[in-house]
């Protein structure tokens, strides 16, 4: 099977790689901006032939009680050997288990589809990333594994209706993730990394994996068991204008995993965690595989949760590079969400994480009322290890945030400092902690920047003819 001789292979040579993934050298624009332009033109929405295959062909009823399992295997099996198109769900709410795309097909979703609660439903296992870590376990509730040209649509909703089952119960997987920490460490073979039936280890709702050209646009995402969206290795993937709802632990919004040229904007995340979590494997098992995310642009979304609006990590040991975060808000007046956010932007990393965060960029972000600092940046987000990960390259240029604890907390270690940080044109109100903190900073550079009205820069700032400002590197202004 190439998916287990892939994870085969990669265990094999885990010795070679099991050191810390390395951030190689570049040469930056005038502005780390001026790549973004490059990157949107390489994320291209699929396009699908005008075929249309309704579920309720295939005998699938909307009666929220009928089993229609089989009926969404058929539609798609048959929309992909005729070349393509949509696989309809109509009004009316679908019980069903596992859906597995094909390359090819666009779910085009009007209704509702609800899914089934007991774990059996989701198997057989197949290949996931649980938390950061390569193994088998349960499907996800939406799977695709190396397709081609595949999209989630609609203005219906798609709910995994994970509260009315024993998902909750579960947790954060007690032994089971104990165990799968342990195998990861030790580079216990993948094909050997077995959990699903019998075991605790939750499933994610949406997992794509190793896909290309992907789309997921316009649909209601509710009650996940555990992460909603988790595109994991996929390139050219685009998420626009989805609401996420999430109720259990482990209630992330949309994770992009080691994932290449990714585009989500005008979403709205109503999570219990993070937002848009950035992700790329955990500790030796992230590095064994040594995939980094990268070239992520999050545009135009409305951020509520318990923790990050944009968050790198804490799975990040494959590295993360080139996140561009612009015209967000956190905790809209207009859209609160049940959990005040945290964090605008919480970058958290770990003695053991290995990799890099090279390159993660804001702009024009607002926010109100956030429950501590805007912006956190830590190297200390567990505590145990000795690869502690590069960090650096970190810009916010016109941030406006009205209230938090502090406006920003930049958290290295003694030995591993955070490198250049910039903080331009920005406003901090109602700050109820006035003193931001910055502890083992290198080249933290302030303009045009004040906390509760008073201006706290210490570089002075210029302007560049389209607007953005061209820092100044030179001595500290008084």
């Amino acid at each position: 099977m190439r998916i287990s001789r892939r994870g085969l292979l990669l265990a094999s040579g885990a010795a070679l790689l099991a050191g810390p993934a390395i951030a190689p050298p570049r040469a930056f624009a005038a502005s780390p901006w001026d790549q973004v332009p490059r990157i949107l033109a390489r994320i291209v929405p699929p396009a699908f032939p005008d075929r249309t295959f309704p579920i309720t062909a295939y005998g699938a009823k909307g009666d929220g009680s009928t089993d229609c399992t089989a009926a969404f295997r058929d539609a798609i099996a048959a929309c992909a050997a005729a070349g393509g198109g949509r696989v309809v769900v109509p009004s009316g709410t679908f019980r069903t288990g596992a859906i597995h795309l094909l390359s090819n097909v666009n779910l085009q979703v009007d209704g509702t589809i609800r899914f089934r609660t007991d774990p059996a439903s989701y198997l057989p296992v197949v290949l996931t990333r649980w938390e950061g870590i390569e193994c088998y376990n349960y499907s996800p509730f939406i799977h695709a594994d190396g397709r081609t040209n595949i999209a989630i649509t609609g203005s219906g909703t798609i709910d995994g209706n994970a509260p009315a089952g024993d998902w909750a119960s579960w947790g954060n997987g007690g032994d089971d993730r104990d165990r799968l920490r342990e195998w990861g460490a030790n580079d216990h073979p993948v094909a050997q990394r077995r959990f699903g039936s019998g075991h605790k280890l939750r499933p994610n709702m949406i997992g794509l994996y190793n896909c290309t050209a992907v789309l997921v646009e316009g649909v209601t995402l509710r009650n996940p068991a555990m992460w909603t969206l988790h595109p994991v290795y996929c390139t050219n993937v685009t998420v626009r204008n989805v609401t996420f709802f999430s109720t259990n632990s482990q209630g992330d919004g949309c994770d992009p995993d080691s994932c290449t040229d990714v585009l989500i904007e005008g979403c709205r995340f109503d999570t219990n965690d993070d937002c848009v979590p950035i992700k790329s494997g955990r500790d030796r098992d992230g590095r064994r595989v040594g995939r980094p995310s990268r070239n992520i642009v999050i545009r135009n979304c409305r951020f509520s949760g318990r923790w990050g609006g944009v968050t790198i990590g804490s799975e990040m040991s494959g590295g993360v590079r080139d996140v561009f975060a612009e015209d967000c808000a956190c905790n809209a007046p207009d859209f609160p969400g049940r959990h005040p956010l945290k964090y605008a932007l919480y970058v958290k990393t770990s003695f053991n994480r290995g990799g890099y965060v090279d390159g993660v960029h804001l702009r024009r972000i607002t926010g109100h009322d956030l429950e501590r600092s805007a912006l956190y940046v830590t190297l200390t987000y567990e505590t145990s290890g000795s690869l502690p990960p590069v960090v650096q390259n970190l810009t916010a240029d016109g941030l406006v945030i009205d209230g938090a604890a502090q406006a920003y907390n930049l958290d290295g270690r003694p030995t591993d400092h955070i490198k250049n940080v910039t903080i331009s044109n920005s406003t901090f109100t109602h700050i109820s902690t006035a003193a931001p903190t910055a502890s083992n900073v290198d080249n933290l550079v302030l303009s045009g920047v004040s906390v509760n009205g008073k201006d706290i820069s210490n570089t002075a700032v210029a302007r560049s003819p389209g607007g953005l400002p061209t820092l100044d590197h030179g001595e500290p202004q008084p």
